[in-house]
C-alpha cells in the first residue's frame, strides 16, 4: 500500500487529549426537559448525531464511524432516541440505567464499568447515570453519514413545552430565543404509532447478548505475526468483527456488520504490538496505563502519549507501533481500537518484523493466519 508518513503537525491534529473535550450543552432537542439539562454531548470524530450547527467536533475528516462521548452527572437522563446505524456504549466509568422501547419499559439493563453494548438499530433507546458519580459513556456510530435520529413521540412533546422544534433537515429552532421556523422548512412529527407498533421487540434475555461485561472478554494470548517477539506480547480481545486478529481461531463477541471493528488490547508495561500498518482508520483511546504510539519509521518517527480518556486518530498506510509505559491498577493497560469497515482488517508488518517472526518459526499463512513457518515450507503449489 502507498506509505503514509504523517507530519507533526498532523499527528498534534489528530490527537485528542481529555482535556480538549469541549461540550456541548444543547447538541439535542432534550436539552431544556429537567433530567436531561445537565447532559454533555462530545463529539471527538465527525459530528455523531448532534443537533446543533455550532457542536464543536475535534476532528471532522470522515473515518467510517463516528466517536464521541456523553458526560452525565448523577440522575442525568439521555431520552429515548432511534438509530438506523450501529449505536455502540463503551462504560468508562460510571453506572447506568438502560432502557429502551418507545415508552421505554419495554425492557431495563444496568450497565457498569467496563461493559461494551451494542444497541440494535431501530429501537428506541435512552439511559440515566444511576451512580454517585459523573459518568462517561464513550459512543460509536456506524458509517461517516448515519442518517440523524428520530425522538421518542414524548420527548417531542416535552420539548416544544419548553419551545424547542426540530425541522425536518435536522436543524434545531430555539423559539425562547426568538428563533423561527425557517421559510419552507417543515418540523418533525411524532413517529405514527403504526410504524412504532412494527419495531422490533427484545426481551432482557436478547438484549443481554449484545452486552459484553470485563467478565464476558474472550483474550487472545498470540493474536498476531509478533505475539512471542520482544515487545509484542499484547493480548486482544475482538468485541465487533474480527478486526485486527490474525488468529484463525479468533471469534468475535458481535458478527454483525457495525461499520467498523472494534476490539480491547492490554499489555504489560515494556509490551505491545510491533510496527505494523493496514489500509483502514483507526482511532486509539487509552482506558489504563500510560501507552506510547509510533508513528511512521526512520528519521520521521514521531512517538505519542496516551493516558486515561486520550484518543489518537491514525491514518490509513501510517506506520504504527503500540508499547504500554506505565500500568493501570491491575498492573497492565488498556487500549480500545476501532478500525473502519466490516471485513478483517488486513495488517501489514515492517520487514524486521516478518524476519523476527520467521527465525522464531511463525509466519502468515495465504489467508493471513499465523501459521508454522515449519508446516508451510512444506506447502506446495498447484498448477
Amino acid at each position: 500500500m502507498p506509505d503514509t508518513v504523517v507530519t507533526p503537525g498532523e499527528i498534534a491534529r489528530r490527537t485528542v487529549r481529555r482535556q480538549d473535550w469541549v461540550p456541548c450543552k444543547a447538541a439535542f432537542i432534550d436539552c431544556r426537559t429537567p433530567g436531561s439539562d445537565r447532559k454533555d454531548n462530545y463529539s471527538f470524530i465527525g459530528p455523531g448525531v448532534s443537533q446543533n450547527a455550532e457542536q464543536f467536533v475535534n476532528l471532522r475528516e470522515p473515518h467510517g464511524f463516528n466517536l464521541g462521548a456523553a458526560g452525565m452527572p448523577h440522575g442525568t437522563t439521555n431520552s429515548l432516541h432511534l438509530h438506523f446505524t450501529a449505536e455502540v456504549f463503551i462504560n468508562f466509568g460510571g453506572d447506568y440505567q438502560l432502557r429502551w422501547g418507545a415508552d421505554g419499559r419495554q425492557g431495563e439493563y444496568r450497565s457498569v464499568d467496563g461493559d461494551v453494548v451494542s444497541v440494535p438499530t431501530w429501537i428506541f433507546r435512552g439511559f440515566t447515570n444511576v451512580g454517585d458519580d459523573e459518568g462517561i459513556l464513550l459512543t460509536v456510530l456506524g458509517h461517516d453519514d448515519n442518517g440523524g435520529i428520530i425522538w421518542g413521540p414524548s420527548v417531542l412533546a416535552e420539548a416544544a413545552g419548553h419551545g424547542l422544534y426540530l425541522t425536518s433537515d435536522n436543524q434545531l429552532v430555539d423559539t425562547v430565543q426568538g428563533e423561527q421556523v425557517p421559510a419552507g422548512a417543515t418540523l418533525v412529527r411524532p413517529m405514527a404509532q403504526e410504524e412504532i407498533d412494527k419495531l422490533d421487540a427484545y426481551s432482557v434475555a436478547a438484549f443481554r447478548t449484545r452486552v459484553a461485561h470485563a467478565g464476558d472478554r474472550t483474550w487472545l494470548p498470540r493474536p498476531f505475526l509478533c505475539s512471542g517477539l520482544p515487545g509484542g506480547g499484547a493480548e486482544l480481545s475482538p468485541m465487533i468483527g474480527y478486526g485486527m486478529s490474525e488468529d484463525r481461531r479468533a471469534v468475535p463477541w458481535q458478527h454483525e456488520p457495525h461499520g467498523f471493528d472494534l476490539a480491547w488490547l492490554r499489555a504489560p508495561v515494556g509490551e505491545g504490538v510491533l510496527t505494523h500498518r493496514h489500509g483502514e482508520a483507526q482511532v486509539l483511546t487509552a482506558r489504563s496505563g500510560r501507552w506510547a504510539v509510533r508513528i511512521n519509521t526512520g528519521s520521521a518517527e514521531s512517538v505519542v502519549e496516551l493516558g486515561r480518556l486520550d484518543s489518537l486518530s491514525v491514518p490509513a498506510g501510517a506506520w504504527r507501533s503500540f508499547e504500554l509505559r506505565e500500568a493501570g491498577p491491575d498492573g497492565t493497560g488498556e487500549l480500545l481500537v476501532v478500525n473502519s469497515g466490516d471485513a478483517r482488517t488486513v495488517l501489514e508488518w515492517a520487514p524486521e518484523v516478518v524476519a523476527a517472526a520467521r527465525a522464531a518459526g511463525q509466519v502468515l499463512d495465504a489467508n493471513g493466519y499465523v501459521a508454522p513457518a515449519a508446516v508451510l515450507a512444506a506447502a506446495t503449489e498447484d498448477d
